[in-house]
């Protein structure tokens, strides 16, 4: 496989598409959090963190959603476009619960015992959470058979 496949043109190879989202979850990740730092400490305080932590959420996704349609993804099983971002940030929804869930869990499960817990849980729920993003996306909405496409 040539590197340059790694990066330019449409590819509808899983691997290919795994190795562009880790740079595009990763970006996204990067405006999620540097957008809720910028709203929490310079906009709206401590007293509305939910607020920050989600319209950086949105952002990010927004990001992801973009970027995915434009270099990972390129055969969408949706025609609407609104329909397929709605879809789109439904998975993206169920990543955060899972990423919540598994937070719970480990600070239930670990709480007493180390303070590292959060860390550990963020590490944990944000690789859980990116598989079940990515895989979710490629089967439910960008896995268009590409007889469909030739339609």
């Amino acid at each position: 496989m040539k590197i340059k496949k790694l990066f330019v043109g449409e590819t509808d190879n899983t691997f290919i598409q795994f190795f562009r989202y880790i740079f595009v979850g990763g970006f996204a990740t990067v405006v999620d959090w540097g957008l809720s730092a910028v709203l929490f400490y310079l906009v709206f305080g401590q007293q509305l963190a939910v607020l920050c932590n989600g319209l950086s959420f949105v952002a990010g996704l927004i990001v992801n959603y973009f970027i995915s349609t434009y270099w990972v993804f390129n055969n969408s099983k949706i025609k609407n476009k609104l329909v397929e971002f709605l879809s789109f940030a439904a998975i993206g929804v169920v990543g955060l619960l899972i990423t919540l869930g598994v937070t719970y869990v480990f600070e239930w499960l670990l709480a007493d015992k180390t303070s590292l817990y959060q860390m550990i849980a963020k590490i944990a729920s944000t690789a859980l959470s990116f598989f079940w993003n990515f895989f979710a996306r490629k089967l439910l909405l960008f896995n268009k058979d590409k007889k469909e496409n030739q339609k």
